[in-house]
């Protein structure tokens, strides 16, 4: 088992509760994850939602004044709504404070004319819908790496494969982390395995999985999880402050994604747009703060990966043929 979890570590309430007699179960070691990052971290951070150079230098002055580290900030609009410029830019500044930055790929099914997904069934999901779609992501892909980003968005099995197979024969560099999108999180073990096997580096799962889930998730693979522990509207606007203990406990490798609920969506991104990813980008570091000073008031805050940490550890791939 993983001796990375601090056993000193107290449950929210305790030990007022305890006085009371209302004591909660103590935690079960057999629940918790044996796995780690590479490093032996068991926790890294992220910023979602940073969609351009501005609301990114936003997001590293307000992580500097308010002492949050960010391991990776991801970006949702896609790679085709930024120039090489913007995306240049986003590169140097990322890479001065050693953080990944993640960039979405191409065409998905809000954005093109298929109507499945408007449907109440939300027919397709937000996948690559033909040929030319794919086609269209695995552009996104290699005009983003060729500018220097490392870290693909990805909401398609079939995308995650072909740019999997992509990186494994040098189209994409070796070291091109690919992360599966909470548009299409897994939800089940099953599921989290094969999209390890299709060469998911880190995989973003629904934050409504509960505690045990995660557990279940973590007898069948290592693969770095991603979790919003506080998860925009339309992704149900989930807030699990109090819970982030516990999430790493059972989920590490976990990568905590401070989103914002009861915030405007803004996706796909523009100037018409700038005060309100300005404003939400500047409020989801401090719901970062927020977060870290929780798990250090539990004493709980021992465990996370080193800055600059990124690659995600061996991991089990289906063989590729020919």
């Amino acid at each position: 088992m993983n001796d990375v979890f601090p056993s000193s570590a107290r449950q929210p309430g305790e030990p007022a509760l305890g006085v009371l007699g209302l004591s909660g179960a103590a935690p079960d070691p057999a629940d918790a994850s044996p796995h780690t990052f590479p490093d032996g971290g068991t926790w890294r951070t992220e910023i979602p939602s940073v969609e351009g150079p501005e609301a990114l230098a936003v997001v590293l002055k307000e992580s500097s004044r308010l002492d949050v580290p960010i391991h990776r900030v991801s970006q949702g609009s896609g790679v085709w709504m930024l120039t090489d410029a913007e995306i240049t830019e986003m590169v140097e500044s990322t890479a001065e404070r050693d953080i990944e930055l993640c960039l979405f790929t191409g065409p998905r099914g809000t954005w093109d004319t298929g109507a499945s997904v408007r449907t109440e069934s939300r027919g397709a999901g937000l996948r690559a819908r033909g040929h030319d779609a794919v086609a269209g992501c695995v552009e996104d892909a290699l005009r983003a790496t060729e500018l220097g980003v490392k870290c693909l968005l990805v909401a398609d099995e079939g995308v995650l494969w072909t740019l999997h197979r992509a990186r494994s024969i040098g189209l994409v560099p070796a070291d091109t982390t690919l992360k599966v999108s909470a548009l299409i999180g897994p939800v089940n073990p099953a599921a989290y395995a094969v999209y390890e096997r299709l060469g998911a580096d880190s995989l973003n799962v629904p934050s409504d999985l509960t505690p045990a889930h995660l557990t279940e998730i973590r007898r069948v693979s290592g693969a770095p999880m991603d979790m919003y522990v506080e998860a925009p509207d339309d992704l149900g606007g989930y807030i699990r402050m109090y819970e982030i203990a516990e999430l790493i406990r059972r989920g590490a490798p976990l990568y905590l994604k401070f989103g914002l609920a009861k915030a405007p969506g803004i996706y796909p991104y523009g100037t018409q747009l700038r005060d309100l990813a300005l404003d939400t980008a500047r409020e989801r570091v401090r719901r970062g703060r927020l977060a870290l000073d929780l798990l250090a008031r539990h004493g709980a805050d021992a465990g996370m990966s080193p800055l600059g940490a990124r690659l995600p550890g061996v991991l089990n791939r289906f063989p590729e043929g020919s």
